[in-house]
């Protein structure tokens, strides 16, 4: 598993602003992210652009933590702000679309982000009673697990299930229940298992997984070839309004 790299740039207002970025650095190593920070990395001697230029690269994201006085050495080029702000600017002209930087508020009286990111969505940590909610949404967004994720397009509802291709159908396990359902209401206990994945015109693997989560739920049995309706799937069908 590729662990990602995060570069961590922010202005050392004061020494709690740089203990809160150093808790935060630590959390996300524990987190599985690889956060690089000038306090653990430079030392009396070390050169502070080389250091910049290198990890600016090489990571995967870079987390700008906006305060009042980053935004303000940002947008006027000063300091090690406005060089690291110079080096992602250059870097970002060929990457219009990149969303490497990700920009992470952290003010008490306004949202302001450096000039250059006003396009970009961010991250609020300024309010104390949030911080969870939206270190798990930095998370999240670093490792690429969002909470939701989009669902697969399901079935036209106006189009015949026979003419709808079982492999794109999201519901074909409740397809395959159905017709063992059908059959079982017509007095026939065992369906023949072969014949479901050729009534459905869909790949027998893929009928042979679906078939393997009906059992593993105990709705369904099979035995020599045969499926037949446990009770559980008798009281499942009539729940899902399948009989009357």
């Amino acid at each position: 598993m590729t662990v990602p790299k995060v570069f961590i740039s922010y202005s050392h207002d004061t020494q709690e602003h740089k203990k809160w970025v150093l808790d935060l650095a630590t959390r996300l190593r524990n987190s599985g992210i690889d956060a690089i920070i000038d306090q653990w990395e430079l030392g009396p001697g070390d050169d502070l652009p080389h250091f910049m230029e290198t990890h600016l690269a090489s990571a995967d994201r870079v987390l700008m933590i906006c305060t009042s006085r980053y935004v303000e050495k940002a947008n006027s080029g000063s300091g090690g702000v406005g060089y690291e702000k110079m080096i992602i600017t250059s870097d970002l002209l060929s990457k219009i679309d990149s969303n490497k930087v990700i920009p992470v508020v952290k003010q008490d009286s306004s949202n302001e982000v450096p000039t250059f990111l006003k396009s970009k969505l961010y991250i609020d940590f300024s309010k104390v009673e949030d911080y969870e909610l939206s270190y798990d949404d930095l998370v999240r967004s670093i490792h690429g697990a969002p909470l939701f994720k989009k669902p697969e397009i399901g079935n036209n509802p106006f189009k015949p299930i026979e003419e709808t291709s079982p492999e794109k159908n999201n519901d074909l396990t409740m397809d395959i229940f159905k017709i063992i359902v059908s059959q079982y209401e017509k007095g026939e206990n065992l369906t023949e298992s072969i014949l479901i994945p050729q009534h459905l015109k869909c790949s027998r693997i893929i009928y042979d997984m679906h078939l393997k989560k009906l059992i593993e739920e105990g709705l369904v049995g099979l035995s020599s070839g045969y499926v037949s309706l446990k009770e559980k799937g008798k009281q499942f069908a009539v729940n899902q309004g399948l009989v009357s």
